[in-house]
């Protein structure tokens, strides 16, 4: 009776080679499912950082107070400057970190140092004493690898023509009606652009009584 015949060495090599192709397959497989995962994380995370920092952008800028962060050579109380790069005004920053009170806040759109833009946030309180604002902190990362953005603002409406927009806010003894802010990212996530409205009336911080329509002093009446 003949002996079993077993494999040859070319057999034996073979099949590793196959083996070695199937485990290179699995793996590639497994490689790109991981990457995929990731990618799919940081979208979802890139878009919930979008949505947050709209969300507090335009719940700070619905709560501007008239409240003023200084004076101009006249005397008069600024409320709000802004152009296309840097924004500052009075509100208070919601949950435990209002109980500070308002805040001055600035916004200001910066080199990241590597070639792109990140949004920044500074927060100072404003002692009661009149002094000049104590900042809390460095300034926070609002959001990064900002390609190029700006800020403009909209000219109350009159009786005689519609609001304008405006690249700089002119007048700091009053505010803007409305806020926007305009950015382009890097990679595939688009920011959609925030028009954000001002609820109180925007006129109001010169301390008078102001026609909320056409945003001018109303004449006194001589008696």
């Amino acid at each position: 009776m003949n002996g079993a015949r077993g494999f040859s060495l070319l057999e034996v090599l073979g099949a590793l080679a196959l083996m070695a192709l199937l485990l290179l397959g699995v793996y590639s497989g497994v490689r790109t499912a991981t990457q995929s995962v990731r990618s799919g994380t940081a979208s979802v995370e890139q878009l919930d950082k979008l949505r947050s920092t709209q969300q507090f952008m335009r719940q700070e800028l619905a709560q501007i107070q008239a409240v003023p962060f200084g004076r101009d050579g006249n005397g008069d109380n600024l409320y709000f400057s802004g152009d296309a790069q840097t924004m500052r005004f009075v509100a208070p920053l919601p949950g435990y970190l209002g109980k500070l009170g308002p805040q001055l806040q600035e916004w200001k759109i910066v080199s990241n140092g590597k070639g792109g833009s990140q949004l920044q946030a500074s927060f100072a309180l404003l002692p009661p004493d009149g002094s000049p604002p104590h900042a809390l902190s460095e300034p926070e990362v609002l959001l990064d690898n900002v390609r190029e953005g700006h800020f403009s603002y909209r000219t109350p409406d009159t009786q005689e023509q519609l609001g304008t927009w405006q690249p700089k806010w002119a007048d700091e003894r009053l505010l803007p009606r409305i806020v926007r802010v305009e950015l382009k990212l890097d990679g595939r996530q688009e920011w959609p652009r925030l028009d954000a409205p001002l609820r109180i009336d925007p006129t109001a911080a010169l301390g008078q009584q102001m026609d909320l329509l056409q945003g001018l002093r109303r004449p006194q009446v001589v008696r």
